[in-house]
């Protein structure tokens, strides 16, 4: 496997994109940082430089959320119906299939993931969530309720959106985590400040351009680059805000938590994982392979969901660690914008080095590397696809989530399930899971016992619009997508009247 040292060909919209002057969305309009600061984009898999956009920072923040109140409260959007709502909506969604393509690349040059994987997962789930959530507008009632209070009463609920929403969104999936974010954010009727991690901030700013080309009224939604400490902190602790959602770090998370208890805004954070995969001996082997093999590979490992701990029965161990090692040596590693590479570079190097000092900790704890181990190349922030072996609790590389291609393989021998589950739920995390069985009953009773958000059978990383996804412990709190996402953008008014 070799890095490929050199950027593919861009389309002609993504490199019009690139050559324009980037600036953030601030109330319907393109304006620059108060204080006229910028940062530099790079390019993961060659380290250029590809754009530079503001650095803003709290007196930004400000702005952008004095837009979203204004809009919230007095602008066109607070009369706006909901089937309006929802035409808006679904439209943001036809704009995304049209330009998709582009976007595409802008995730794999910006992020450096494979531009088939963007094409497909990033940009194909970013559509179908607007389109879902869309729909959500018309459906968002409240209800009548009987009550046994003396007297005639008319009792009822209604549902009306929670306000200004601040939203911070992570690196590893740009596009698809502001759409996210926002679908059920606006379908609701909130109006947004939207953070987009500084080092993948292209694609949140392309979108802009496409919530304005669809007609969003200004101030609806305000898109503000910077740094986390310093636009991401100032938007969390806001006094105008009323709710904040985030996706990242357990550890940043705990500190949105603490800037938010300000005006106690609601909250919601999707955050860390350790993900089981459990392989039981009646497994189909080469699914199981396959599935585990991606379960870690995919995306560089810079999934949340990643299975990152590997259980193998102790029969079939020895087959599970040379079937991943032979899907790790299949992968093309390379530039993302070349549609045959299938593992990218890591975002950035902080991660890369991150990544490295977990392999290394690794190793001095005993672990085994059965395959990969090293950086790549000398340009990007290339890292080997590795499997460590004779893993086990006491090491960091399996209790602590590394955020790269590395899995921990552990082996286990016993046939009582809560047993295999007490071993699957030994982790501060509890976000995704998955079991590999051709028995129904273990399959579902695994279902159970495991304390995560989600649970996959012989799958791992899936996702739909209509699914809540969330964690369990500290992986977070509360759940997007699905109808339960709603509950985090609508608050509920219970109304009395003597009749």
């Amino acid at each position: 496997m070799a890095t490929a040292m050199y950027r593919p060909a861009l389309g002609s919209a993504t490199t019009a994109f690139l050559a324009r002057k980037h600036q953030m969305l601030i109330d319907g309009q393109w304006v620059d940082a108060r204080s006229g600061q910028t940062f530099a984009v790079e390019d993961p898999a060659t380290q250029e430089v590809i754009a530079h956009v503001p650095a803003g920072d709290k007196a930004d923040i400000d702005l952008a959320v004095a837009a979203a109140r204004r809009a919230f409260e007095t602008g066109p959007w607070s009369r706006i119906s909901p089937a309006a709502r929802q035409r808006l909506v679904w439209s943001l969604g036809d704009l995304i299939e049209r330009d998709a393509d582009e976007l595409a690349e802008l995730e794999a040059l910006d992020n450096g993931k494979p531009v088939t994987n963007a094409r497909r997962d990033d940009v194909g789930g970013s559509i179908e969530m607007f389109r879902y959530m869309a729909g959500w507008a018309t459906r968002l009632n409240g209800e009548q309720i009987p009550v046994s209070s003396p007297g005639d009463w008319h009792v009822y609920s209604l549902r009306e959106p929670v306000g200004v929403v601040g939203q911070i969104i992570p690196w590893n999936f740009p596009l698809m985590m502001a759409a996210w974010k926002l679908a059920p954010a606006l379908a609701a009727g909130c109006t947004i400040v939207l953070k987009p991690a500084e080092q993948t901030p292209l694609s949140a700013l392309r979108l802009g351009e496409l919530i304005l080309e669809a007609g969003f009224p200004d101030g609806v939604v305000n898109i503000v680059t910077g740094y986390g400490e310093t636009a991401g902190a100032a938007l969390a602790e806001h006094s105008d805000v009323d709710k904040i959602a985030f996706t990242g770090s357990t550890e940043v998370g705990k500190l949105i938590v603490k800037a938010a208890a300000g005006n106690l805004k609601r909250v919601s954070l999707e955050l860390g994982g350790k993900s089981p995969a459990i392989v039981f001996p009646d497994a189909d082997l080469d699914r199981a392979i396959a599935g585990t093999a991606s379960a870690i590979f995919y995306n560089q490992g810079q999934c949340c969901t990643a299975g990152s701990r590997l259980f193998a029965h102790q029969s079939v161990y020895d087959k599970i660690v040379e079937g991943v090692c032979q899907e790790a040596g299949k992968l093309k590693v390379g530039h993302g914008l070349d549609p045959s590479v299938n593992l990218g570079p890591l975002v950035s190097n902080e991660q890369r080095t991150r990544v490295v000092g977990f392999l290394e900790a690794g190793r001095q704890e005993g672990a085994e590397v059965v395959t990969g181990g090293k950086v790549m190349g000398d340009q990007g922030y290339f890292v080997e696809p590795t499997v460590l072996a004779r893993t086990d609790r006491t090491m960091k590389v399996v209790r602590e989530e590394i955020f790269g291609p590395v899995v921990c393989v552990q082996s286990f021998d016993d046939s009582d399930l809560d047993a295999v589950a007490k071993f699957a739920n030994d982790t501060e995390y509890g976000l995704s899971a998955s079991v590999w069985t051709r028995n129904l009953k273990v399959a579902h009773m695994m279902a159970r016992k495991i304390r995560a958000g989600t649970v996959c059978i012989n799958t791992h990383n899936y996702g739909d619009p209509a699914w809540p996804f969330g964690g369990y412990k500290q992986s977070g709190w509360g759940r997007e997508m699905g109808k339960e996402v709603m509950e985090h953008y609508t608050e509920t008014k219970a109304v009395a009247a003597r009749l």
